[in-house]
């Protein structure tokens, strides 16, 4: 009786939800759709030519990139990940968050950076002639072509398995590993026969991540001169000024990246580890001696070349340019990006409770639901902005007559050329940070003061407002500060989207690099890095706050 109620209570009050969550659903997918089309549309000249001579040579980098980034993060993030969930020696608590900083580095950020200090004229070979009067080969410290970029992706992305891979150790594996240590297993028999297999979905997911973060980029290969489809989209687009070519190109990106996700689901279902909920804490061993500083030495390298040389090495460039740089037009630069990041995370936050609410009280509809807002997180920057100029192009052809009546001309680019679609791109891109930030509040929550409420005699829009909003007021905070961290980072989305004349730190930043100011791109850069390190601070707050 009591479901029965609730029940035709949603069917009769939820209507207005519902059409917020299949409304943002449709945008989000129509770019990704609209873009799918474009291969069944018939090819012009700018394609056959770039299919002949070019599309190889794009595909082949492409897979040659994914291929040794996914293998280098791999052993890099595995490794680390047993290191401090089974182990204890010094300085093991700082490694434990430390090693997640070099997420808030951007890719980009790291090539430029790491190119200046290793190049000729850098610090490291200057200071080699100079004071040590050592002649050292360039071609070995230069940081160039696909090597130099494996380097920097391998260095700032093994974070993603590192994190992932940890935490299942850390939670989920307890009981395997101390049975194997009781067996007279040594470590490094543990480590291949029980800590690989076991931990492998969890690797397997913080590669794809990684994968999907360098089938996107944009920043490093086209600073390091790399022909990938990534760059080639942006060649396509601006080189040419075809977009029907750059179109094409995006949807078989896509294709192959619909393909990892399939393969990666495929490899999941063929692997299935029944855990319990309710497994111990992994106990870590104590490392003593030379086990002890080798495990020390080997975490420092890892922070010093992903962190703190790069985070050194522009602080120093910083106070090199501050007062040639820092001007009031800088303001302006932070006042933009600042502005379209918060406008941007208010709707991804504003649809994400909506979606949410609706996906927790509609079982059967959630799953599918929630795949449709948060399908934009793993598509590349440059996909999302080509299928979003596509779309706006199209409705600005649709309403050519409206602005022929307003005296705007006969076929102005009245939405293609506004900020409104660089708003649009960051909303499909990065809904899913904020909807998983929401929906882990409402999985907290649960259902029952919803339930209640609505028993009562309360509608759904007043049981959220007065029971549900102030229950997940942290997770909304969390999911904010995440998603615009996110966007403050992003680079590809930013470079296609943004109107004339408009800049954010991180178009900035590129544009300083891409011009060889490097030391004049550090104060920029510092900026967004410091915003990036707030969402590591923040994950690991809301870690602590779990585990209690």
């Amino acid at each position: 009786m009591r479901a029965d109620l609730i029940k035709r209570n949603i069917k009769k009050e939820f209507n207005g939800w519902w059409i917020i969550s299949l409304v943002g659903a449709v945008v989000i997918l129509l770019p990704i759709l609209f873009i799918f089309s474009s291969i069944f549309q018939e090819p012009n000249e700018n394609w056959f030519q770039i299919r002949q001579y070019l599309l190889k040579n794009y595909v082949t980098n492409t897979i040659i990139l994914v291929v040794l980034t996914g293998i280098f993060t791999a052993l890099l993030g595995v490794t680390l990940a047993w290191l401090i969930a089974a182990y204890d020696f010094p300085l093991k608590r700082f490694f434990r968050w430390g090693l997640m900083l070099p997420l808030s580095i951007p890719t980009f950020i790291a090539a430029y950076t790491y190119r200046t200090m290793l190049g000729y004229t850098g610090v490291v070979q200057t200071t080699l002639r100079n004071h040590f009067d050592y002649q050292i080969n360039a071609e070995m410290l230069t940081v160039s072509g696909i090597r130099g970029a494996v380097f920097i992706f391998t260095f700032f992305l093994f974070p993603y398995v590192y994190m992932i891979t940890r935490a299942f150790l850390e939670s989920q594996s307890t009981s395997y590993i101390e049975n194997a240590r009781l067996l007279g297993r040594k470590p490094l028999a543990v480590f291949y026969k029980v800590v690989l297999p076991l931990s492998r979905p969890a690797i397997v997911g913080g590669i794809v991540l990684v994968i999907y973060e360098v089938l996107g980029d944009y920043g490093v290969t086209s600073y390091l001169g790399i022909h990938t489809i990534s760059t080639a989209i942006f060649q396509t687009w601006f080189g040419m000024y075809d977009v029907n070519s750059a179109m094409r190109l995006a949807a078989w990106l896509m294709v192959i990246i619909v393909g990892i996700f399939f393969l990666e689901r495929l490899l999941r279902q063929r692997r299935r580890y029944h855990l319990s909920n309710k497994s111990r804490p992994l106990v870590p061993v104590k490392l003593k001696g030379l086990a002890g500083l080798s495990a020390f030495m080997y975490c420092s390298v890892v922070f010093l070349l992903g962190f703190l040389i790069p985070f050194l090495q522009l602080i120093a460039w910083a106070k090199m340019t501050f007062y040639k740089i820092w001007d009031p037009s800088f303001f302006t630069l932070i006042y933009q990006t600042v502005y379209v990041a918060v406008i941007s995370t208010l709707m991804i936050l504003i649809l994400s409770v909506v979606v949410a609410n609706v996906c927790r009280s509609h079982s059967s509809f959630s799953f599918i639901i929630s795949k449709c807002v948060t399908s934009g997180y793993s598509i590349p920057g440059p996909i999302i902005a080509i299928g979003v100029l596509a779309i706006f192009i199209s409705l600005d052809k649709w309403l050519a007559p409206i602005y022929s009546l307003m005296g705007l001309g006969e076929a102005p680019l009245m939405l293609s050329l506004s900020l409104i679609m660089l708003i649009v791109g960051y909303f499909i891109r990065f809904m899913a940070t904020g909807f998983n930030a929401i929906e882990v509040g409402f999985e907290k929550v649960g259902t029952k003061y919803m339930e209640a409420s609505r028993i009562l005699g309360l509608g759904v829009t007043k049981t959220f407002f007065r029971i549900d909003l102030p229950l997940i007021k942290g997770s909304l905070i969390s999911g904010f500060l995440i998603t615009f961290v996110e966007i403050c980072k992003e680079l590809p989305l930013a470079l296609l989207l943004r109107p004339f004349n408009f800049e954010t730190l991180a178009t900035k930043t590129y544009q300083y690099a891409n011009d060889e100011q490097i030391y004049e791109a550090s104060i920029s850069s510092l900026l967004i890095i410091a915003i990036s390190m707030l969402s590591v601070i923040i994950f690991q707050m809301i870690g602590k706050k779990v585990k209690q």
